[in-house]
């Protein structure tokens, strides 16, 4: 019987044994940059089997909390290769997770003071962390714009090319897209958040077109072996629901086998919050047979929750 502390394959990831280190947002990177504490902190805990970074943004576009980092300048990247050198001079694995949060963020930190992007021209009832007098203090986010439809190419292409640089020129050993907890493709994704009515919006093929776009720009660009994602079914993080999830991940995870991933990385429930969400009833194992590919490799599985589930060797 395989344990906690066995080694195991996730793709082109070798893994010394079945922890992992889910991401967790960091607001310490003035200007996008991680300090050079990052390595300290990461490397801090490279006996892991794998360790997932804080979400990073592919674009200043995609920013939507203060000091969190990117991967779309040079001075990050240099910054981000001194913390993925820590790791793997303690024997780590590391992926970064690629972010963009949609409208999720405040003027304050897009570009030229626009107003952060969505599918839909809906204000998320949440809030967002800007620093005022030195100090982080948390606001509500700005109403954002629809995005045009001829934007949506240039948005996939961003997550490519953070993919790209994250492992060719930062050192990653692979990445996760972030997918969930109502940043921008979880928005596409759940009819709660797109109330388009182009071939973005509407059908669940549509509505999961953005998503699945993104992420064979990503595979394309460095391969499925190295390529994780991360989703939330029902998670209301972030003012974010869908009507019938289950159909909906149902053929988001179906579409995802068919690209050969490491790992597919699942939110159970509330994210920090219930497993069960009395409202949301979601039926989790009932996915894992979609990840199933005929002739390809095994695929990786994790689950968070109260407690977190790697996949048996097969």
């Amino acid at each position: 019987m395989s344990t906690l502390f066995d080694p195991v394959q996730a793709g082109d990831l070798k893994l010394a044994n079945r922890i992992v280190m889910a991401p967790l947002t960091r607001n310490r990177s003035p200007n996008a940059i991680p300090p050079d504490i990052a390595a300290t902190y990461y490397a801090q805990r490279a006996s892991a089997g794998l360790l997932i970074t804080e979400a990073t943004a592919i674009s200043h576009q995609g920013q939507g909390y203060a000091d969190v980092p990117g991967l779309y300048g040079t001075e990050q990247l240099d910054a981000w290769k001194r913390v993925t050198d820590a790791v793997h001079a303690k024997g780590g694995k590391i992926v970064v997770q690629l972010w963009h949060v949609g409208r999720v963020s405040h003027t304050e930190l897009q570009p030229d003071g626009g107003k952060p992007v969505a599918p839909s021209a809906i204000t998320a009832k949440t809030k967002t962390v800007l620093i005022k007098d030195g100090v982080p203090t948390f606001v509500e986010t700005s109403e954002p714009r629809a995005l045009d439809a001829g934007e949506l190419p240039g948005i996939v292409h961003a997550y490519a090319v953070a993919a790209r640089s994250a492992v060719e020129t930062a050192g990653f050993d692979g990445v996760e897209v972030h997918g969930a907890n109502g940043y921008l493709l979880d928005q596409f994704l759940k009819d709660g958040s797109n109330k388009r009515t182009d071939d973005y919006g509407g059908s669940i093929e549509n509505r999961a077109r953005l998503l699945l776009e993104a992420t064979r720009a990503v595979v394309d660009a460095i391969g499925g072996g190295k390529t994780g994602i991360r989703l939330s079914p029902v998670t209301p993080a972030n003012d974010v629901h869908d009507s019938n999830p289950q159909p909906l991940f149902t053929y988001v995870v179906k579409q995802l086998a068919q690209l050969d991933l490491a790992y597919i990385h699942i939110i159970e429930g509330a994210t920090g919050g219930p497993r069960e969400i009395e409202d949301r009833p979601f039926d989790y194992e009932a996915l894992r047979p979609r990840t199933a590919k005929p002739a390809a490799r095994a695929h990786g599985w994790s689950t968070t929750a109260t407690t977190g589930r790697w996949p048996k060797k097969r």
